[in-house]
């Protein structure tokens, strides 16, 4: 087979693997200007200073010996199949390296005869690329579970980050949809490379001079397949963040590529919404100080449709509000819709200097228009607004949203994401309107 027909067939297979964050944008319609931000094996990673770059996405094969139901590469799926080489895999790499279209390589892989020689074969890649061409970029490996414990070593040397994708988000699920693979085996991996991450750190630098998994790991999790609730899936990130110190939870809303009556129905669409949200509590535990149990709760187990988690956790809590900008801790001010890190830090630090005023609050990056409703300065609040959760929902929803969300509600068989019915909506319209008048 050409390596044009190969590059063909396994960057398409790779595109539904989201965790090397992927910008999934395919808009190419600016005129005017060059590019494309659609080509087929590239993908858009984040360096820890923010910097955008670019990596080769591709499946080493999808040639798999795995049956699992959600999987376009199910080994039971007439597609066309296709396997690499590792000395192909090392040249492509360095050809678009040298040609300035890539800054890092992002290798994933199918099954082929077996977890270790599959595992044998991501190592022979990298070691070509590492020893044999000097490539020192950024190389996103995958763990493949059940794999020996040395070959997962091995490759930890190698690359700058891998991945260990728990696929779903239940042990249960797993068991029905991916029968071949073992539950427990998916999180030994990711145990053996935070053990030996601990262990490295200790190790001085002069006796150690190759890192093992610098940029740590990661993983993903499909949404929509299985019939987990929000919490259950938030409370199992959480635990991952915890246990083995991951540096990204990836969410992959479910795309319906295989007919199967385990799966939801061909004509569903990918849960997108619900994926965002996800993201969105997933950013707040990691960067806002939240717990899984503050953003959901088993009484209120799924996120709605209307707010994001951080408004959403604010009207129901608001009791907690306004509080007062002057005076707060760090954590209150996390807590304020509107306000994030940079923000909460401005305001540290400018009120050491002088009294501040809602007037002030904009100008150190406080989104207004969000955190007008859960704020205060020295006492004084934004006039016109009404201390009423009900009204400040309301406000926060603009009258199109409301009225594209009730369209997709009542297309979608779903009801998880609904926050409250239609009917309770107009009536809080109508108490509005009395407060008005």
């Amino acid at each position: 087979m050409e390596l044009s027909r190969k590059i063909e067939i396994l960057t398409e297979s790779a595109k539904y693997d989201v965790s090397c964050s992927s910008s999934g944008v395919t808009n190419n319609t600016r005129k005017g200007t060059v590019g494309s931000t659609s080509t087929a094996g590239i993908c858009h990673s984040f360096t820890s200073d923010g910097r955008c770059v670019s990596l080769l996405k591709l499946l080493f094969t999808n040639a798999c010996i795995f049956d699992c139901h959600y999987c376009i590469n199910r080994k039971s799926n007439s597609i066309p199949r296709a396997t690499f080489t590792p000395q192909e895999v090392a040249d492509l790499t360095m050809d678009f390296y040298m040609r300035n279209y890539i800054e890092g390589l992002f290798l994933s892989s199918a099954i082929i005869k077996n977890v270790d020689y599959t595992s044998e074969l991501l190592i022979k890649t990298l070691k070509i690329l590492r020893h044999e061409k000097g490539f020192k970029g950024y190389i996103h490996v995958k763990a493949i579970p059940g794999a020996d414990e040395k070959l997962i070593e091995e490759l930890g040397f190698l690359a700058d980050r891998m991945s260990v994708n728990v696929e779903l988000p239940s042990r249960e699920s797993l068991k029905i949809l991916a029968p071949d693979k073992d539950p427990f085996a998916l999180y030994k991996p990711m145990k053996q490379i935070t053990h030996m991450k601990n262990e490295m750190s200790q190790v001085p630098a002069l006796r150690n001079p190759a890192p093992f998994v610098p940029a740590g790991q990661s993983t993903q999790m499909i949404i929509g397949a299985s019939p987990e609730n929000d919490h259950a899936i938030v409370k199992i990130a959480e635990n991952l963040y915890k246990k083995y110190e991951l540096k990204r939870v990836y969410y992959s809303a479910y795309i319906p590529v295989n007919q199967d009556s385990l799966l939801p129905a061909i004509t569903t669409d990918p849960p997108l919404l619900r994926e965002h949200r996800l993201y969105q509590a997933d950013w707040l535990m990691r960067f806002y100080r939240f717990s899984a149990d503050e953003i959901l709760s088993e009484d209120k187990p799924n996120f709605n449709l209307y707010l994001d988690p951080k408004a959403n956790w604010a009207v129901q809590n608001y009791d907690q509000f306004p509080i007062d900008v002057q005076t707060a801790s760090y954590e209150q001010l996390l807590r304020i819709p509107g306000i994030g890190p940079k923000s909460a830090l401005n305001i540290l630090k400018a009120r050491n200097y002088y009294q501040l005023h809602l007037s002030d609050l904009k100008k150190l990056g406080v989104v207004i228009k969000r955190a007008q409703y859960f704020v205060s300065c020295n006492g004084a609040i934004q006039p016109g607004l009404i201390h009423d959760p009900e009204w400040v929902i309301t406000s926060l929803i603009s009258s199109r949203q409301y009225e594209t969300l009730k369209k997709v509600n009542s297309q979608s068989k779903q009801e998880q994401l609904s926050l409250f019915d239609v009917e309770r909506f107009e009536s809080v319209k109508r108490k509005e309107s009395r407060y008005a008048h």
